[in-house]
């Protein structure tokens, strides 16, 4: 069973690495939407793969360093693109989050990247 919670920030970057004159490389904004997905049985007793509540808890940390940040002052997201983003959070939440499934990062409406920790 997957479950999962959508947690949205507000937060600027600038992607440093792209060719010049890319609009990226300006400093600009994201409403960002990161999915958390927890992949992993049902408990017979419980009827549930585990309480939102604490994928909330869990997430809370990230939450903090990530909302209305500039993410390129983030340890480890120089480079803050959608991939690079999506691949920090799986790497903050995967040990507090054993059933940790995917992670999606969606930058817009209509771009996302998903990561899975492969």
């Amino acid at each position: 069973m997957d479950i999962s919670k959508t947690f949205r920030i507000e937060a600027a970057h600038r992607l440093p690495n792209v060719p010049p004159g890319h609009k990226c490389a300006r400093l600009h904004g994201h409403s960002f939407a990161i999915e958390v997905h927890v992949t992993g049985p049902v408990d017979p007793e419980l009827g549930w793969v585990m309480d939102f509540a604490e994928l909330k808890a869990a997430f809370a940390p990230l939450f903090e360093r990530l909302d209305h940040r500039y993410l390129n002052e983030v340890s480890g997201l120089e480079n803050p693109t959608s991939e690079n983003l999506a691949r920090w959070v799986w790497n903050e939440l995967k040990p507090r989050l054993p059933l940790l499934g995917h992670v999606i990062v969606h930058e817009t409406c209509s771009s996302a990247c998903r990561y899975d920790g492969s």
